[in-house]
């Protein structure tokens, strides 16, 4: 057996190259990997984002807030960018509105496990 009858005879036995998949079948993980992130974890925290907005724009006079540093006061005067919290008896603070971190429920309701 020569050279080129030597190669048709492999060629012949080897088995057949398996058809590729399509290129679009490559990406189909990242899209998945994508949307797993968008849902578990973006969403959920736009919906704070726009709870806590919606709680600082509806902040009057005698609401009780704690601020993104942890201290909880009654909230005196009410200004487009700013607070004036009372933290104590004649202890007052102004804070910029972005810093308040929540709005504490009034301390007369019922717990929520009741």
């Amino acid at each position: 057996m020569n050279g080129p009858d030597l190669l048709q005879v492999l060629a012949a036995a080897a088995p057949a190259a398996a058809a590729e998949p399509p290129a679009y079948l490559q990406f189909l993980p990242l899209v998945a990997m994508a949307a797993i992130f968008y849902f578990l974890i973006l969403r959920p925290q736009m919906r704070r984002q726009k709870e806590q907005q919606v709680k600082i724009a509806g902040l009057k006079k005698g609401d009780q807030v704690v601020t993104a540093g942890g201290l909880i006061g009654k909230v005196i005067k009410v200004d487009e960018q700013t607070v004036d919290l009372e933290l104590g008896v004649n202890v007052r603070v102004k804070a910029v509105r972005a810093t308040l971190g929540d709005v504490l429920p009034p301390a007369g309701s019922a717990p929520a496990n009741d």
